[in-house]
């Protein structure tokens, strides 16, 4: 079966940025005290249930090496070869493979938690229902999932990016679309919230964290 075409589309676009979108946002979590906040109770939860932690659509592997600091065992999953030679050369004791979230290669109830920062914006609404029950399935009862997006409606197309022609749609979701797409998957919202946007940002952002019920 041949490859949607926006998992094409969205691992050659990061393949050709990987270097400079790392040097631009390697210090990104560092200055948002919300997020920080949020991996910080993320983690709190998960280690109260325990289990593995997989950070999907990893990146540069950032936030997966702060979920290790925060004492969880957290490896990441990205599309991108680039992305993942990134994130290998900046976090060399981590645990970086090659996936899509379209289709988690994990076991069944074989996690903690998952994380989603920032990843699922390329994905289209069609696709989402199916890789949030992935995420039910690849959660242990209990096991908890956080989500970071911009907020909103319509699809940003971005056709330029440090220089490189990308092919990029970056889908707004309200908050609202997205617990109920949780919800519908078996997974229980229990924590939302929301930031206004930094003056860099087209948008305010959301979070939300939903857990596996036991």
């Amino acid at each position: 079966m041949a490859e949607p075409s926006f998992l094409t589309a969205t691992r050659s676009s990061y393949d050709a940025i990987a270097d400079d979108y790392a040097l631009r946002f390697h210090e990104e979590i560092a200055s948002k005290p919300l997020e920080r906040a949020l991996l910080v109770l993320f983690a709190e939860l998960v280690r109260a249930r325990g289990g593995p932690v997989l950070d999907v659509g990893c990146g540069g592997g950032q936030v997966t090496a702060r979920l290790r600091d925060l004492g969880l065992d957290a490896s990441g999953l990205d599309l991108s070869p680039g992305m993942l030679a990134v994130a290998r050369r900046e976090h060399p004791g981590l645990e970086f493979r090659e996936g899509s979230m379209t289709g988690l290669d994990v076991a069944d109830g074989s996690l903690g938690g998952i994380v989603a920062m920032y990843s699922t914006i390329h994905v289209p609404l069609a696709e989402l229902p199916g890789v949030f029950a992935g995420f039910r399935r690849a959660l242990a009862p209990g096991g908890e999932c956080l989500l970071a997006f911009q907020a909103g409606e319509g699809v940003l197309r971005m056709d330029e990016a440090f220089g490189h022609e990308v092919r990029l749609d970056f889908h707004r979701r309200t908050p609202e679309a997205i617990a109920d797409l949780l919800e519908d998957a078996g997974l229980q919202v229990h924590i939302r919230t929301w930031r206004a946007r930094d003056r860099d940002e087209r948008t305010p952002h959301a979070f939300l964290i939903a857990r596996r019920p036991v």
